[in-house]
């Protein structure tokens, strides 16, 4: 079914065509090895970009890099990560800063979807949440140093695409419930007033709306060298829904989009789209500026995430 609805959608953007060569450019996809992920890392190969293809498990990823070699002649460059852990994040950034003194293109494409409601973070954050949100705000604030370096090199800015979801509409309230974001006896109420279906829902909205609000954070903070957005790739068949229930999962997927298509938006946005277009907006397929929740345009809510952030990475 997914195959009939892409062939009736024809999208305007395509990578094989449309993406400009990108030697010399140096990339990095957080959760490179498989999903969206894989195939965003396989089209900036074609494309001749130097690509750090950032993963948790050594062995998916040299498995994944393996195929891409012989799927595109070109070799992607490892780099240990795991978002659930914060002294991974900065082992990850230090590794990759060792190597490069510059980043170009940097995709906070990582996740994790709809996970049991008792899989936490090693610092003991809701296992989406920190995966989704404080690992990749962490990753991106270590790298700034070197984003920066790229608009000094080319004068043009760099960039910084953060994988949301129309999901993220899903979040409970004003958008984020703090108690609910760290395991503890507040966050054991908190599910359990919700319910496990209700609360499986709100937890995912919360970490997709938090990827939107750090991504409107960044797109403010460091608009003199940088670009930053976030987007909704589509409903794509992944393994990400891998742990929704059997029948949740079969109906997802019988109208979910080839796997490939989850990968254009975040394409676009990151090598054709103008800095003007992007900025601060959020993305849908195929590559065109749509309207996030009203909630997303809250400043003081995005104050608060971010003082929240801040105060989970302290020490790390």
């Amino acid at each position: 079914m997914g195959t009939v609805l892409a062939l009736i959608s024809h999208p305007s953007f395509r990578p094989e065509h449309d993406i400009p060569d990108l030697s010399g450019k140096i990339v990095l996809v957080t959760g490179g090895n498989s999903g969206i992920g894989y195939e965003t890392v396989k089209q900036l190969l074609l494309k001749n970009a130097k690509v750090y293809l950032a993963a948790r498990s050594p062995k998916k990823a040299a498995a994944a890099i393996k195929k891409l070699e012989e799927e595109t002649k070109k070799s992607a460059v490892f780099l240990e990560l795991d978002l659930a852990d914060l002294r991974s994040v900065r082992r990850a950034a230090e590794s990759f800063l060792a190597q490069e003194t510059r980043l170009d293109i940097l995709f906070n494409n990582g996740g994790v979807m709809m996970p049991p409601l008792d899989q936490l973070t090693a610092q003991n954050h809701d296992l989406q949440f920190g995966t989704n949100v404080i690992g990749h705000f962490f990753l991106t604030e270590l790298l700034i140093p070197a984003l920066t370096k790229s608009h000094e090199e080319f004068k043009v800015p760099a960039r910084v695409i953060h994988t949301s979801s129309a999901g993220h509409t899903f979040a409970p309230g004003n958008g984020i419930d703090f108690v609910s974001l760290k395991g503890g006896p507040q966050r054991d109420a908190w599910l359990e007033e919700k319910g496990s279906i209700t609360s499986t829902w709100a937890l995912y909205g919360e970490s997709k709306i938090g990827n939107i609000l750090i991504s409107n954070y960044f797109a403010k903070k460091h608009s003199d060298v940088l670009v930053s957005c976030a987007l909704h790739p589509g409903v794509i068949k992944t393994d990400l829904v891998r742990h929704l229930s059997g029948w949740i999962e079969l109906i997802g997927n019988a109208f979910a989009y080839p796997r490939p298509m989850g990968a254009y938006t975040q394409l676009w946005g990151a090598t054709v789209a103008t800095p003007a277009q992007i900025t601060g907006k959020y993305l849908v397929p195929w590559g065109k500026v749509g309207k996030a929740d009203k909630r997303t345009t809250n400043t003081k809510l995005e104050d608060e995430v971010i003082v929240y952030l801040r105060e989970q990475i302290k020490g790390f």
